[in-house]
């Protein structure tokens, strides 16, 4: 969907979201005075440390320090990008989403109009594995498979019966009707003008994206059909290198998922969850993709990719890893699961049974050994030339790598296997490529965010004090004379004021999300978590007593630099002017 979401909407869905409703339906909440509490669903704790405010909109864990707003808190719970989440709460609450610079494009409709039409193509499905006649092939097939009915039923799989016209009979009714089928790549026009189903005979399994909505369908065949495995082509809602199966699943059977292990198909995932793994996804019939990784590294920190033990599955394994370089930040891990020859997850699984599959992840190899492993296997390491070899071969791709821990000490084993000094080495790169540290960006102090255990100065007292309770910037007088004075955080103060008086109805939630993408977004959670001390009806002496000193800390500083530049006779006719101003107004 195409646009921008306007801040306004936003406030506005911030200001309709009761965060309290929104978490208690996902983690039971027992009052505790004007808040909410529980055990934090984000760590284990047998204390509840976790608070919601329905006052402030906010969620807080004193114990790892999790907060935000409600969709902040959809964000981490749910795993949902952003976007994803205001869709979520603005359908509970019974808004449109609109997007700035959209005319509302006929992709948005047509998106709006698939869900529901391939939610009711899976129930069809399912609804075919219990009640057609030619079902109980499919039913041996999945009992074959070691499937139970309850993991059937929790992904959802159904089946297609023989047949050339069975969803176009059931839901195409009309042309109109027949059109969205193909847009949905339900069904296929050939050369001749002749429409059939493009899904028959086979198990299906429906495709999930992350708020559990049918996006598309893979399906199995059952004859002599090909190919073995068929999956739904590229749609408005479809996208096969953007999505993964199963992870909708994942996520709803752990809700803290410690690590993903990804495989090459849906009956791996569900044989897996048969048998008790349940954090496993599925590439859908395509290489792993930058969209993949992004997504699979929004919900886990650590990544276990499973390959076949032969020569495509070697090449699939290096593939994935160089893909997966230029997300390593710090925190993430990839390790490699290599299979023995002839084997696939389901088979394995079934073979060995659960815990010996849980062995052998346990015993992945991780990336850094298996790039060294592979790059070094056809060189002669004991030669100058090989050693030269390695070097040129890795530079380019540990160039990819982003700054951090992971970057320097894949570095530091270059060095060691290579035998080339750690200097010298990072001189090679810095041909290829200008130094991160050059292009990395200064962080100032003012941008860090502030602990409470922190002296809490006049600047941040006035922001801590706002951003807790945004109406009292109704009661704030003329600011104008706070404008540029030389004070750090001075800009970041006027924007708060102007902010909350422009929306009077915005919560410390809804004041949150209009930072979500700054810099200062740190600095002002924390701030919207410190404990304030004084009581509330004196707040508004508080911030008048904050705002006041800090006009004269500004005024002095002007003054200052004034007669610093007067004692040198270096004040212009403007300068003078100013500084008797301020002068007379100190006095």
């Amino acid at each position: 969907m195409a646009g921008r979401i306007p801040e306004s909407f936003i406030d506005e869905l911030m200001a309709r979201v009761d965060i309290v409703e929104v978490i208690d339906a996902r983690v039971p909440l027992r009052k505790t005075g004007k808040e909410y509490a529980a055990c934090c669903p984000f760590h284990d704790e047998k204390t509840a440390s976790f608070t919601v405010s329905p006052t402030k909109q906010f969620f807080h864990c004193f114990g790892c320090g999790a907060h935000g707003s409600a969709i902040g808190f959809l964000m981490d719970y749910e795993h949902l990008d952003f976007v994803s989440c205001v869709e979520e709460l603005a359908s509970r609450v019974g808004m449109e989403v609109p997007r700035e610079g959209a005319d509302d494009s006929p992709g948005d409709s047509v998106s709006r109009s698939l869900y529901p039409l391939l939610e009711k193509i899976s129930a069809h499905y399912q609804a075919q594995l219990r009640d057609s006649e030619h079902a109980p092939q499919a039913v041996d097939y999945l009992k074959l498979r070691g499937l139970s009915g309850e993991i059937a039923a929790r992904f959802g799989i159904g089946f297609a019966a023989p047949g050339w016209r069975n969803v176009l009979d059931g839901f195409g009714v009309d042309q109109a009707h027949v059109d969205w089928l193909k847009l949905a790549g339900m069904v296929i026009e050939n050369d001749q003008g002749k429409v059939y189903d493009r899904f028959r005979e086979r198990v299906m399994f429906p495709i999930r994206d992350r708020r559990g909505r049918v996006i598309g369908f893979g399906g199995r065949v059952l004859g002599d059909d090909t190919p073995k495995y068929l999956n739904s082509p590229e749609t408005p809602v479809f996208h096969k290198g953007r999505e993964l199966y199963g992870l909708y699943e994942a996520c709803l059977a752990e809700r803290k998922l410690e690590r993903l292990l990804v495989v090459e198909g849906y009956m791996d995932v569900v044989a897996l969850a048969q048998a008790g793994l349940s954090a496993v996804v599925a590439t859908l019939g395509t290489a792993t993709t930058t969209e993949h990784l992004q997504l699979l590294f929004r919900v886990t920190p650590e990544v276990v990719f499973s390959f076949d033990g032969d020569r495509a599955g070697r090449d699939a394994a290096w593939k994935a890893l160089l893909t997966s370089l230029p997300h390593l930040q710090a925190g993430r891990q990839i390790r490699l699961l290599m299979l023995p020859d002839g084997e696939d997850p389901d088979t394995l699984v079934r073979k060995e049974g659960a815990d010996a599959f849980r062995a052998r992840m346990a015993k992945a190899t991780p990336l850094s050994e298996y790039y060294f492993a592979h790059l070094c296997a056809d060189l002669d390491m004991q030669s100058m030339d090989g050693r030269a070899r390695l070097v040129e071969l890795a530079r380019p791709h540990i160039a990819l790598l982003p700054p951090g821990a992971f970057r320097e000490l894949m570095l530091a084993r270059l060095a060691e296997v290579s035998g080339l000094q750690l200097d010298k080495l990072e001189a090679l790169l810095r041909g290829d490529k200008p130094p991160e540290r050059a292009t990395r960006p200064v962080r100032r102090a003012a941008q860090r965010p502030i602990s409470s255990q922190q002296v809490m100065t006049p600047m941040r007292r006035a922001i801590a004090i706002l951003i807790q309770n945004p109406h009292l910037s109704q009661k704030v007088g003329d600011v104008e004379s706070l404008r540029n004075l030389p004070i750090a955080g001075i800009d970041l103060l006027l924007q708060l004021i102007e902010v909350t008086r422009n929306s009077p109805t915005l919560t410390t939630g809804g004041l949150l999300e209009r930072w979500r993408d700054s810099e200062q977004v740190k600095h002002l959670s924390v701030l919207a978590q410190h404990d304030l001390v004084v009581s509330e009806d004196v707040l508004e002496d508080e911030l008048a007593g904050a705002l006041e000193i800090l006009q004269k800390q500004g005024q002095k500083s002007v003054i200052d630099a004034l007669l610093d530049k007067a004692s040198r006779n270096e004040l212009n006719s403007a300068e003078k002017r100013e500084l008797a101003r301020h002068l007379s107004s100190q006095r």
